[in-house]
């Protein structure tokens, strides 16, 4: 019997239902066989919205590398909250492994803050009840991201605060609640050097990978729609960062992300 090869990397975060398959030989078995060439193993297909989730979770069922997440983006509602019930029973399916994401977004969606809260303290609840770890998004919403998780009980269920983009005080608070702080291709941007320096920061035994494709491609591959194979390129530049050896980086955002999502 052949051992399988052990996995190097995983992907923490994309959204494989949204992939630019026109530009990809295959389809999304052809992404997956890309992504496995470059020592991706695993991968998150996280939810964005209800509507969309069943086709999702349909597109990956014959993928048992892939987990999936199920909640609704905090720029995606339309101003009704989804059912809590609703979001606890599909939360409940084994393949799902998170909820959300969710999170605050004040940079698209300022208009809507107090719909973006509730939301958000839906989704801690659900996770709550159904005991599984959150995928957090925040953009220009530090202070409230904090708060709500507090306010909420987050920490008993912990998270990832992903692609994330903040200083290293929120970094600091989210991970005195337990979460994880996971890098995208923002952080190989030229512009990025603050976030390079939280990089540096953040303990090995709480930093994920991810690439958030198709979207945020990370450098060589900037302007180009994103895909899961390009989180190598993530890893081996956080590597470089951290003074760590792309081995030891893999080793522990993989042993990171299955230490969180289980297997």
């Amino acid at each position: 019997m052949t051992t399988p090869a052990p996995i190097m990397l995983v992907d923490s975060h994309c959204h494989l239902d949204r992939l630019a398959f026109d530009q990809i030989e295959g389809g999304l078995a052809g992404a997956l066989e890309q992504a496995r060439e470059m020592g991706v193993g695993h991968f998150l297909c996280v939810a964005i919205n209800l509507e969309t989730y069943p086709a999702m979770r349909a597109l990956v069922e014959p993928y048992p590398e892939v987990s999936v997440s199920v909640g609704v983006h905090p720029t995606d509602g339309h101003g009704d909250l989804p059912d809590l019930d609703l979001l606890v029973q599909l939360g409940q399916d084994a393949r799902v492994v998170a909820i959300g994401e969710t999170g605050l977004d004040y940079y698209y969606g300022a208009e809507q803050r107090d719909y973006q809260q509730a939301l958000f303290r839906l989704h801690v609840q659900a996770a709550r009840a159904v005991g599984k770890p959150l995928i957090v998004h925040t953009r220009d919403a530090r202070a409230d991201t904090i708060a709500i998780l507090r306010e909420e009980g987050a920490g008993t269920v912990g998270g990832v605060m992903h692609c994330f983009t903040e200083d290293w005080d929120t970094a600091r608070q989210a991970l005195e609640l337990g979460f994880y702080i996971s890098f995208s291709g923002i952080v190989t941007f030229r512009n990025a050097e603050a976030l390079r320096e939280v990089a540096r920061q953040v303990p090995a035994d709480r930093i994920l990978v991810e690439t958030d494709s198709p979207y945020l491609a990370p450098v060589p591959k900037r302007g180009r729609s994103n895909q899961p194979a390009y989180v190598r390129y993530v890893a081996e530049f956080l590597a470089e960062v951290r003074g760590e050896s792309f081995a030891d980086l893999a080793r522990n955002t993989s042993e990171n992300y299955f230490r969180l999502f289980g297997r």
